[in-house]
């Protein structure tokens, strides 16, 4: 790990001129991919803005149609929200499963979103509720927000603040995951919102995506069954140690069922 400079603002303006100060430096959120990031000398920022003193980018929010998450928010809280289990019982579940418990215990949500590992759990819920990313400088659907692996819409020194997802009439989130990282090899959310419905998948490509030939079927009858036939084709999925594309590729339309069938 190379020598920086170590930040602790008060406040989000505070955050954000640090950010602006310094072109190299990184926002930290929980530190679980940043910090693992630097020890591997992958990353060499020369300043870290620590967020955790930010106290306003942090709790939850239920107003009337809308569940809001602080991006500062930990997993674990997510998990353990009274008000999320109620709103979106799905979204609770999704983060429940999360890591381990010190990950939990430690990543946030704003965290996950801006690192945007293409395994990692947030982004499929996130896409597959059509949820809004809310930074200090504008409001970024979900849909215009993951751009590849790693990447997002996110410009230098703009900051996730909070997340707010539309609460649907019904959701499932179901991930067949690594037994060491608890990653997921394929992860899938399946969201009636009332307005169509959503399939979002993590795991199985570079970044997370939509499956519309499912969203159209389940539009008809959201019932396992109707995404029993739908196959997503290998190309361009990831493929490693751990799964083959094609093996991805089948786990989409297994998880997929699992996911309508735990939307109930």
């Amino acid at each position: 790990m190379y020598p920086f400079n170590y930040h602790k603002p008060a406040s989000l303006a505070d955050a954000a001129a640090a950010l602006a100060k310094n072109p190299d430096a990184k926002a930290l959120g929980g530190g679980q991919s940043l910090i693992a990031s630097m020890k591997l000398r992958l990353s060499q920022p020369s300043d870290l803005v620590d967020l955790s003193g930010v106290a306003e980018l942090r709790g939850i929010k239920v107003d009337g149609s809308m569940v809001t998450i602080g991006a500062m928010t930990r997993h674990a809280e997510v998990a353990a929200s009274a008000e999320v289990k109620k709103a979106i019982p799905a979204l609770a579940s999704l983060a429940a499963g999360i890591g381990d418990r010190m990950v939990r215990n430690m990543g946030t949500i704003g965290g996950s979103l801006a690192n945007n590992d293409p395994a990692a759990d947030y982004p499929a819920g996130v896409l597959g509720l059509g949820a809004t990313v809310n930074t200090n400088k504008r409001k970024i659907a979900a849909d215009e927000f993951f751009k590849g692996m790693y990447e997002t819409a996110l410009q230098p020194g703009e900051l996730i603040t909070s997340v707010s997802f539309p609460i649907p009439k019904k959701a499932g989130y179901v991930k067949f995951k690594n037994p060491a990282s608890r990653y997921a090899l394929v992860g899938v959310l399946v969201a009636d919102t009332g307005n169509g419905v959503r399939v979002a998948v993590t795991g199985a490509g570079p970044s997370v995506f939509r499956v519309p030939e499912m969203e159209k079927a389940l539009g008809a009858k959201f019932a396992p069954e109707s995404v029993a036939g739908v196959k997503v084709k290998a190309d361009g999925l990831n493929s490693d140690l751990h799964a083959s594309a094609e093996y991805r590729a089948h786990l989409v339309t297994v998880m997929a069922k699992r996911a309508v069938a735990a939307a109930g």
